[in-house]
């Protein structure tokens, strides 16, 4: 297999384990859990199912590391058509990747306020539970912050999938849309949160950009032409 099939099929088989880990911790687990504006509610679904929400916590530190470890694959990847432009993507992976590991505080912080301990008897169950509440609030900000970065590598990268030639253009251009999907969520978010549930359900064929790509990468790889020298994806 020519190095630049094999690099295309390398970064979609880790986006795939991403993509694999972030409904649990970004979907499930929180709608399971979370009961919205109920902080009592909240704290004994947490304590009644305290190892999902632990889970929960791992699984967005690993889904962080995946992110990281998928930037190198693309960076290995595309870093021949434009040094710069994949440089960039990287660089807004990293800082994606350092806010979900800071967030991801937000919910151990939730964690130990629900639990209770003897440095906490200051407080009654009712304001612990209040605070660990205020804690999953910030989590849920936090992600809605994040989705600028979330965005923002996209544009890069659809730019660079956009000017490979060994990768469709029409996934460039949904990825480069797609980047201003994730931004214009997040400021929706933050500006005018009580139409957020709907720009996300009606977002969602733009957010599919990220799908696409992947599905691609795992089962065409790049189509590479006869002969075309490997030099530059193995260097």
């Amino acid at each position: 297999m020519h190095p630049t099939a094999k690099a295309a099929r390398v970064a979609g088989a880790v986006y795939l384990s991403m993509v694999l880990t972030a409904p649990f911790t970004l979907l499930y687990v929180p709608g399971k859990l979370i009961v919205r504006g109920n902080a009592a509610a909240t704290a004994n679904n947490i304590l009644a199912h305290e190892t999902m929400f632990r889970l929960s916590i791992i699984g967005e530190l690993v889904g962080q590391v995946i992110f990281i470890c998928l930037a190198i694959a693309l960076y290995r990847l595309l870093s021949s058509v434009n040094k710069t432009w994949a440089m960039m993507m990287f660089g807004f992976v990293l800082v994606s990747a350092a806010v979900g590991f800071l967030d991801t505080l937000n919910n151990i912080a939730a964690l130990i306020l629900f639990r209770g301990a003897d440095f906490l008897a200051v407080f009654d169950k009712a304001q612990l539970n209040a605070l660990g509440y205020l804690f999953i609030r910030l989590h849920s900000q936090g992600i809605f912050m994040n989705e600028i970065f979330w965005g923002l590598w996209l544009f890069p990268f659809g730019l660079l999938v956009f000017r490979s030639g060994f990768l469709p253009r029409f996934l460039g251009v949904w990825l480069m849309i797609n980047c201003f999907g994730y931004v214009a969520l997040s400021m929706i978010a933050l500006l005018f949160p009580t139409y957020y549930d709907a720009a996300f359900r009606y977002s969602q064929p733009v957010l599919f950009g990220e799908l696409a790509i992947l599905l691609w990468l795992l089962i065409k790889g790049a189509k590479v032409a006869p002969g075309l020298s490997a030099a530059p994806v193995a260097a």
